[in-house]
């Protein structure tokens, strides 16, 4: 009765129908260190125990569906078995961080957001309450960062202040703080995270374990260990490293942004801009059919979430009625938009999607992308990233780089794409970023790569304001 949680190391699962009979009547938490996850370690693990290892992603469905704490290193091994043994389970993701690191808090918010852990903004209650006991150079917000003047007075005073309006408080010490035993709590709603070093943090650590509080070393481990405390549905969404830095600019229309792309030589779809419906069917005529329209305002941003793209129109009497019904829903969704203008392209021949762009980062300057296009790079973000001077093997080792690269090399009988020609947009995206500086960003997508080619088939262009 007094096993708080079982922790178990395997390579491999003799009698699985007893294992999981075993796991469905366990009544405490199980967590397991499986190894032999890669085919040699498979070999290996197989070898040892003379039991099938059994293919990985079973055994990730199997721990999954009958709630096992699965660790992939020793450290989560010890951390997670230590979490779920000591740490009360918080009622909800919301948490507090209280430090005197600056950096290691950063670190844990990281963490926290990737963990689907909310980091919460201070409501206006908590800041007059802890206004009076913290430096009055210290920051108030979250994370509460109490500077190198903290004391463990002033610890356990914000602790309690705090501690109401938050499921989980973040207690992280970043220096030696003699005394910082006698502030935390058995039991409570905190997670102690100690690395402030030397022989202090030796002994308060070892003073809170005899206490039976838990003392992660790292706000990564801490963090991680808390996520497996915490039932899957309270947690939030986990949130990736943000990708780029979005550009804030005047934003060219699609038409503008198309002939840009063409004046630099890159191969488009055959486009024209139309500003009535009569227009329209000239110009899809000219075409010739089927064709695209799309709504050409440099104001609208994502043309389909507002009804301003439809494809494969077929005739003239079709052109007509589109051309209305896209400026029509363009006006019903942002009455305050005038646009008439839209853009008229002929029907692309299907192909492979990617996209090609270029984000101006404040830091770095300009930042190549390359990745599977259309949606594909919005929901996986498979892209790869590329630095100034970039060089033709440079542009095709990105294109090696992305996961989908299969897809692009010839996939199950499917063709490869012309991959000399992805590297001469890539490379053509990267001119344009040096000879034109006043560009702050670019996005192809999609571009359509085929055995023998490739075609621009829309575009984003954003420039600097102009002061």
């Amino acid at each position: 009765q007094s096993t708080e949680v079982i922790a178990a190391y395997i390579e491999g699962i003799k009698r699985p129908e007893h294992f999981i009979k075993a796991v469905e009547q366990l009544q405490k938490p199980l967590v397991v260190l499986k190894s032999g996850r890669t085919p040699k370690g498979k070999v290996a693990a197989e070898s040892h125990t003379k039991a099938l290892a059994g293919a990985d992603a079973i055994y990730e469905a199997l721990f999954a569906k009958y709630n096992v704490c699965r660790a992939y290193t020793i450290e989560e091994f010890y951390d997670y078995a230590k979490a779920l043994a000591y740490l009360k389970p918080p009622k909800g993701n919301r948490i507090l961080f209280i430090t005197t690191s600056g950096g290691a808090a950063i670190l844990a918010t990281d963490q926290a957001e990737q963990e689907g852990l909310d980091v919460s903004p201070l409501t206006e209650e908590v800041v007059e309450a802890i206004t009076p006991l913290i430096p009055a150079h210290a920051i108030k917000s979250n994370p509460i960062d109490l500077t190198g003047d903290a004391t463990a007075k002033m610890f356990s005073d914000v602790i309690e202040a705090t501690r109401k309006h938050y499921d989980t408080l973040g207690v992280i010490f970043g220096d030696p703080l003699e005394d910082a035993s006698s502030i935390v709590t058995p039991g409570s709603n905190e997670l102690i995270i100690f690395l402030g070093g030397a022989d202090v943090e030796r002994h308060e650590r070892k003073q809170m374990h005899i206490m039976e509080v838990p003392v992660f070393p790292t706000p990564e481990r801490g963090i991680k260990a808390l996520a497996k405390v915490l039932e899957r549905n309270i947690l939030d969404v986990p949130q990736k490293p943000t990708l780029i830095v979005p550009a804030a600019g005047c934003q060219l229309s699609p038409y503008q942004a198309l002939t840009r792309i063409f004046e630099e030589g890159l191969p488009c779809i055959d486009f024209g801009q139309a500003h009535s419906p009569d227009s329209a069917v000239e110009i899809a005529l000219e075409l010739g059919f089927p064709v695209a329209l799309k709504i050409s305002s440099p104001e609208i941003l994502h043309k389909s979430d507002i009804g301003g793209v439809r494809l494969n129109i077929d005739s003239p009497e079709a052109v007509k009625n589109t051309y209305n019904e896209i400026v029509a829903a363009t006006r019903d969704v942002q009455p305050q938009i005038t646009a008439k203008d839209v853009l008229v392209n002929k029907m692309a021949p299907p192909g492979l999607e990617v996209i090609v762009g270029m984000n101006r980062d404040p830091q770095f300057g300009p930042v190549i992308l390359f990745g599977l296009g259309g949606i594909m790079v919005e929901i996986f973000q498979d892209v790869t990233l590329g630095f100034l001077p970039l060089t033709r093997d440079d542009a095709l080792v990105m294109i090696r780089e992305v996961k989908g690269y299969k897809l692009l090399s010839g996939y199950r009988g499917q063709p490869k794409v012309d991959e000399q020609a992805l590297a001469d947009c890539i490379l053509s995206v990267a001119k344009m970023a040096e000879t034109h500086p006043e560009i702050i960003e670019i996005d192809l997508n999609p571009v359509l790569a085929y055995p023998d080619g490739i075609l621009v088939v829309d575009a984003r262009i954003i420039e600097q304001e102009k002061s």
